[in-house]
């Protein structure tokens, strides 16, 4: 998409390829605040505020070059989405969620946010990261970063107790220990098989969780994640016989390749709106 970025801010036409509701609330990031003109968004230590009006979005922020990359612009959505718009109910989810786009979250940030993720609602997975990241360093005088893998493992068990994550606790708190002596760039490095293994590995973390992480925190847009919502849309809406959530996966990642990602999005988004029955 043409955008403009200077010095404090990137700047567009209002399109079909952008919207900062879908893109922020459709389950992929937890950083993000609603305000009079828009949202607040998080990525790491940078802060950026979407401003949407009928004709335009502006995004006002000291780092334009991270958020230029984190919400993708220079993909070209709508090609995406003529090549998707084959099947029946994705082209219902497209039309409802046009203006999503993935975005690429800091990895070590997403890791520890999806592992808190899991068995939870929005509102209290964000009420415990907002809560981390009171140790995270000052962004400005209302907003901090997520505190680093280091700054976590020098916390006692107790710290982790108090975050109100429940039964996660100890995954937290094993999972900054981990980080804290990990490359992430050689991490990144892994092939897609290679990194879902290394995920895994890492207690606490299961298939879901791994693709989400993958997706969000790895940029491996092949990834497709599958939870109770992406079953009953296979179950009623794809059916191809009896497959456990890891076939299911397989099966989209087969069929949609390196789409599968954003096509995980618009189903995701669309499905648990309560638009569609998956019934």
């Amino acid at each position: 998409m043409k955008y403009k970025q200077e010095k404090n801010q990137i700047t567009f036409k209002k399109t079909e390829d952008f919207d900062a509701k879908s893109i922020l609330e459709c389950g992929q990031m937890f950083r993000y605040f609603k305000t009079d003109n828009g949202y607040k968004v998080i990525t790491g230590k940078y802060l950026a505020e979407i401003i949407e009006t009928e004709d335009s979005v502006v995004i006002k922020t000291e780092d334009p070059e991270v958020f230029v990359d984190f919400f993708d612009l220079d993909k070209d959505y709508s090609k995406i989405k003529r090549q998707l718009e084959k099947d029946d109910i994705l082209k219902e989810a497209i039309n409802f969620g046009k203006g999503i786009r993935i975005a690429k979250g800091q990895t070590e940030e997403i890791i520890f946010q999806f592992i808190i993720s899991q068995n939870n609602n929005i509102s209290r997975i964000q009420k415990i990261v907002e809560k981390m990241s009171e140790l995270g360093e000052k962004i400005d005088d209302e907003y901090n970063a997520f505190p680093t893998a280091k700054d976590l493992s020098k916390q006692p068990p107790e710290y982790f107790k108090s975050l109100g994550a429940g039964y996660r606790d100890v995954y937290l708190m094993e999972t900054a220990k981990l980080l804290a002596n990990t490359d992430l760039e050689e991490i990144k490095k892994m092939s897609d098989k290679e990194l879902e293994k290394w995920l895994l590995s890492i207690k606490g973390i299961g298939p879901k969780v791994a693709s989400c992480i993958m997706l969000f925190g790895f940029d491996r847009q092949a990834c497709f994640p599958v939870d109770t919502w992406i079953e009953k849309v296979y179950r009623k809406y794809f059916y191809a016989g009896e497959k456990t959530r890891p076939q299911i996966s397989d099966y989209f990642q087969q069929k949609f390749g390196a789409m599968s990602g954003i096509v995980q999005q618009y189903l995701f988004y669309y499905l648990r709106s309560g638009n569609k029955s998956v019934e």
